[in-house]
C-alpha cells in the first residue's frame, strides 16, 4: 500500500498536474483580463490559451527525458503520447468545436435567437488553435524542465 500512494508523490505526475493547473490558472487570468469578469469554468473547461492538455503531456514527456535518458523507450512511449494529445487538440478537437458553433447558429435559426437554454447549446469551446498548442507545450516545457532537473527531497 505504501508504493501506492507514493503515486502521489511522483515527480513525474506532479510535472504533469503543475502544468495542467498552471494553464488553467493562466487561461482563467487571461480571460478576466480581456473580459472584465471572471469566468470560473476556465479553471476546468477545455479550450483556450494555453492548452492545459499539451502543457500537461509535454511536461510528463520533458520530465522523463531529463530523469530517463531521451533514448529510453519510455521516454519514445511519452512523446508519442504528446504528439497524440497536441495532434487532437488542433485538430480533431478543434474541429468538433466549429460544428457545434455552426450547429447552435443554425438551431438559433431555426427556433429564434436564445430560444435555446445553456445546457442545450453543444460545448463550442473544445479544441485549440496551433498557437494555443504550441503556448501549452512551451509551458510543459518549462514545468518538466524543473522537475526534472531539481532535486526532490522527502
Amino acid at each position: 500500500m505504501r508504493n501506492f500512494f507514493g503515486i502521489f508523490f511522483s515527480r513525474y505526475i506532479l510535472a504533469g498536474l503543475v502544468a495542467w493547473t498552471a494553464a488553467q490558472l493562466i487561461k482563467t487570468l487571461l480571460t478576466l483580463f480581456m473580459t472584465k469578469k471572471f469566468d470560473s469554468s476556465r479553471l476546468l473547461g477545455s479550450g483556450g490559451m494555453p492548452s492545459s492538455h499539451s502543457a500537461m503531456s509535454v511536461a510528463l514527456m520533458t520530465t522523463i527525458g531529463l530523469r530517463v535518458g531521451f533514448d529510453s523507450a519510455v521516454f519514445a512511449v511519452a512523446m508519442a503520447f504528446a504528439c497524440v494529445v497536441m495532434y487532437d487538440a488542433a485538430g480533431v478537437r478543434r474541429s468538433t468545436g466549429k460544428n457545434a458553433a455552426t450547429l447552435n447558429q443554425i438551431l438559433d435559426m431555426l427556433s429564434g435567437e436564445g430560444y435555446m437554454s445553456d445546457e442545450e447549446r453543444l460545448k463550442e469551446l473544445v479544441g485549440h488553435t496551433p498557437l494555443q498548442v504550441v503556448a501549452g507545450a512551451l509551458l510543459g516545457i518549462l514545468i518538466g524542465y524543473l522537475f526534472g532537473t531539481v532535486s526532490i527531497q522527502a
